[in-house]
């Protein structure tokens, strides 16, 4: 039963498939949890295009929210969960008065913050990998990586930038 502030979402790309294990919307707020597939990285993004149009991002802001949301959610699958289909990656997509919060957790062995590499160093320029969390952070505004023994969770901000943001507009 779906109230007025509660409703079913059916996110792209998965609506016949059996990757989506939990999906609840408020009005504010999505939620769900997804098997540890590349399949499902296409709908985190896509989700993630929704959410920030829905926001009311311009149509660059809305790429990079997709692309970074696209980047934490590989990076889950594939180096958190290692693609274990016995592990689940969780996103919740929140928009608030000041912008929109994402957050993805995956329960893999968490990571070394310290050994990612710089992906700027001169040996590392003609890699063909290791450059999304770099991605991430010049995306959104604020990043935010909790490692622990059951997972790491990534919390990506993106803030509104208006009148009430920008103070220019507003003091005119």
């Amino acid at each position: 039963m779906c109230t007025h502030d509660s409703a079913l979402v059916i996110i792209p790309g998965l609506e016949n498939s059996s990757s989506l294990t939990v999906i609840t919307m408020s009005q504010n707020r999505v939620s769900y949890t997804l098997d540890s597939t590349l399949e499902t990285v296409n709908s985190a993004e896509a989700t993630a295009s929704q959410m920030a149009a829905d926001a009311g991002f311009a149509d660059d802001d809305v790429m990079k929210i997709a692309m970074a949301v696209r980047e934490a959610a590989v990076n889950a699958v594939l180096h958190g969960n290692a693609y274990d289909p016995g592990k689940k990656v969780k996103l919740e997509f929140e928009q608030t008065s000041r912008g929109l919060v994402i957050t993805i957790r995956d329960q893999g062995k968490g990571i070394d913050l310290n050994a990612i590499p710089d992906p700027t160093a001169p040996e590392n320029l003609l890699k063909t990998s290791g450059r999304g969390i770099f991605l991430i952070r010049s995306f959104m505004d604020e990043v935010e990586i909790n490692p622990s023994q059951a997972g790491t969770e990534i919390k990506l901000i993106k803030h509104v930038h208006g009148s009430a943001a920008g103070g220019k507009e507003a003091s005119q």
